[in-house]
């Protein structure tokens, strides 16, 4: 089994693995989180990346011992298929906000598309007024919300592909264009609807958003709520998932033979650089290891030492004690 493969379900077996989610338009990030803590039984779940209510898509989420890897997920790159509407800005940039129409002709699908093409590569993009960045020790969103205008530093942004995949003149506000959209993890979607507006001398936010690839995961791999919720109430929530190794397949490995299994468990291994072959010539100190069972199963990340040594740091074995990492503010 590679990976990426389904986790088997065992009777009474601790639900420890990945489950990727095709969030509804509706429910909060936190919501499905706390729905699925839920259904699984377990307090140890994170996830890789909010979606706005009135985003719907892919939300990985990290149960039992997965916690322990969220870390090298939420930096991962997104893709998303964004509707954008012309002719009217918002408060927040969204269709959440208020609308204000503005004036003037409204644009064309080609002056759209060339637009676009400028927002390719590194970009200096301005947060939202209305997002969880924090100014001065508090979000953004709190102060907008009293009617105060919040000074947010640009952030350089990542846009590694924008497609103009539909157009539609006849929108009931202005022109809508739907956009394919491959971008660095911590990308505001909206902020690309507003600047795009900007861009052809109009305004523009964003009416809808659906993410379909968030780093390995895509809409391939995510469940709808509902087969989540069957399979709970049947006992099979761990025939959904996958391993807590899916995904990390870029990072160098060591198998390991059963009998450093034990260490392992204990925290206490540690091994040589040359165990990784041609592919550890040269790694940086701290870069991360995978550990692999002799089935290939991930048990453990190392840690690259100063003297070329492997140190276990995160264990994913039962004796294993870490914590989780934390998530972070996206799209």
């Amino acid at each position: 089994m590679t990976s990426r493969g389904r986790a088997p379900a065992a009777p009474g077996a601790p639900v420890d693995g990945i489950l990727v989610v095709d969030k509804p338009v509706g429910p909060t990030s936190h919501d499905v989180v706390a729905l699925v803590r839920r259904l699984a039984g377990t307090r140890k779940i994170g996830h890789g990346g909010t979606l706005d209510p009135f985003a719907s898509g892919v939300l990985p989420l990290y149960l039992g011992v997965a916690t322990r890897v969220v870390e090298f997920h939420l930096g991962a790159p997104k893709a998303y298929r964004a509707t954008v509407v012309f002719g009217a800005s918002s408060t927040t940039d969204d269709l959440e906000g208020e609308l204000t129409p503005v004036d003037g002709p409204p644009p064309t699908r080609e002056a759209v598309a060339t637009a676009l093409a400028a927002f390719l590569g590194r970009y200096q993009q301005r947060p939202p007024a209305f997002s969880a960045r924090k100014v001065g020790g508090r979000r953004a969103y709190a102060l907008a919300r009293r009617g105060e205008t919040p000074e947010l530093r640009p952030k350089m942004v990542t846009f590694e592909a924008l497609e103009l995949v539909a157009w539609d003149d006849a929108g009931a506000g202005g022109p809508v264009a739907v956009i394919d959209v491959a971008c660095s993890a911590g990308t505001y979607v909206r902020a690309l609807a507003r600047d795009l507006g900007a861009a052809v001398g109009s305004a523009g936010y964003l009416g809808a958003l659906r993410r379909t690839a968030s780093g390995p995961f895509t809409l391939a791999d995510a469940q709808p709520l509902d087969p989540v919720r069957a399979a709970a109430a049947a006992g099979r929530l761990a025939d959904l998932l996958l391993p807590a190794g899916a995904g990390l397949d870029g990072l160098p490995a060591v198998r390991l033979a059963a009998a450093e299994m034990r260490a392992v468990a204990h925290g206490g291994w540690t091994g040589r650089d040359d165990r990784l072959g041609e592919a550890g010539k040269g790694l940086a100190e701290g870069t991360a290891v995978r550990l692999l069972d002799p089935r290939d199963a991930l048990v453990a990340i190392a840690r690259v030492a100063p003297d070329g040594r492997l140190v276990t740091d995160k264990v994913l074995l039962p004796r294993a004690t870490d914590t989780a990492p934390g998530t972070r503010d996206d799209a």
